[in-house]
C-alpha cells in the first residue's frame, strides 16, 4: 500500500531493513555498473592499498539505502531527490556470512508539494557507512 502524505508525521520512523552483502552481490554488482575495480573482488589489492579487506560499491551500499526508502513509499517514482556522504566502506569478508547494511529512517520534516524528508541511518556492523543521508519524497 502506497505511503499517503495525510498518515505521515514528522519523527515517524521507517521500517527498519537488513541488507544481507555477500562477494557475489558484490561481482553482480560489477556487472550491472561496469565498476570492475579489483578493490570490490580481489583480497590482495584490497589490503595492498590499505582496505581492511575487499569493500562494497559506495554506489551499491547507496542503493540499498534508496530501496528501503522505496519500499516503504511502495512507488520507487516517489524519490525526488537523493543525498549521502560516504562516510566508512562496507567491508566485506569472504564466507557465507557476508556483511549487513543496516537502513533506518524517519521523517525529518513535512516541505511543500506533497514532500516529505526522510533522514537515513545506514550502517553495516557498528560502523555508520553513509553520513547525511537524505531522501526527499513526494507522497500523494
Amino acid at each position: 500500500m502506497t505511503v499517503r502524505l495525510a498518515d505521515v508525521e514528522v519523527g515517524a520512523e521507517l521500517p527498519e531493513r537488513t541488507f544481507p552483502v555477500t562477494r557475489a552481490d558484490l561481482v553482480r554488482y560489477a556487472g550491472a555498473s561496469g565498476d570492475f575495480n579489483p578493490i570490490h573482488w580481489n583480497q590482495r589489492v584490497a589490503t595492498s592499498v590499505g582496505l581492511p579487506d575487499v569493500i562494497a560499491h559506495g554506489m551499491f551500499t547507496m542503493a540499498l539505502a534508496g530501496r528501503a526508502v522505496t519500499d516503504w513509499t511502495a512507488d520507487p517514482g516517489a524519490l525526488v531527490e537523493y543525498h549521502v556522504r560516504f562516510g566508512r566502506p562496507v567491508v566485506v569478508p569472504d564466507d557465507d556470512a557476508g556483511a549487513e547494511v543496516t537502513v533506518r529512517g524517519k521523517v525529518g520534516a513535512l516541505l511543500d508539494d506533497g514532500r516529505a524528508r526522510i533522514d537515513l541511518t545506514v550502517t553495516s556492523g557498528d560502523e555508520k557507512v553513509l553520513s547525511l543521508a537524505r531522501a526527499i519524497v513526494r507522497l500523494a
